[in-house]
């Protein structure tokens, strides 16, 4: 196993670097935004993404939320029970078809929305929306590609800083070690 530390300084560092920088950036504006929606309400910041829009959308299924906050099924599952373990939001049977489970705000989950800090996800989406479509698809492969490289993709993907059930490690195939990684459908 090689490490940067194996490597002579090159000419693409400076490109490397600036790829790092960006990461940099957003994953410490995502923490800077969980740390402060903890401090200030006691939700991680995928709670409050998640609980906001239940609140403005809903009542929403599993499926809509999922799709709403861009994001996979299981991982959005995931936060929606711990928000209704906590009473903020609550599973129900719709009213117009008994099959449909829905997903509520409840009278708790509205007024602690009202001391939260807007989502940062929110901007996130908005910034990635605002990008041509072939820029959009390229960010989408070169990120896949780069995840596959470094044989971080085990499962799907949690909310930003929110734990989800273990996954197991995917086993490193020799296709992503040389670069094909996983899908980009699904994410936040």
């Amino acid at each position: 196993m090689h490490s940067s530390a194996d490597h002579a300084p090159s000419r693409n560092d400076d490109d490397a670097r600036s790829v790092l920088d960006a990461i940099r950036y957003i994953i410490r504006a995502l923490r800077d935004f969980s740390t402060l929606s903890e401090r200030n309400v006691g939700l991680s910041g995928a709670q409050i993404f998640a609980l906001q829009t239940i609140a403005h959308q809903g009542p929403l299924s599993v499926n809509e939320l999922a799709s709403r906050t861009l994001t996979h099924q299981s991982s959005v599952s995931v936060v929606a029970s711990k928000l209704a373990e906590r009473g903020l939001c609550e599973k129900r049977t719709s009213s117009e078809d008994a099959r449909r489970i829905e997903i509520v705000a409840t009278q708790a989950g509205r007024a602690l929305l009202e001391k939260a800090p807007e989502p940062i996800q929110d901007r996130l989406i908005d910034a990635i929306r605002e990008m041509p479509a072939a820029d959009q698809r390229d960010l989408g492969r070169l990120l896949a590609d780069l995840v596959g490289r470094m044989a971080a993709d085990g499962g799907e993907p949690p909310m930003f800083f929110e734990s989800g059930p273990e996954a197991p490690a995917a086993p490193r195939s020799h296709a992503r070690a040389r670069g094909r990684g996983p899908s980009t459908r699904g994410s936040e």
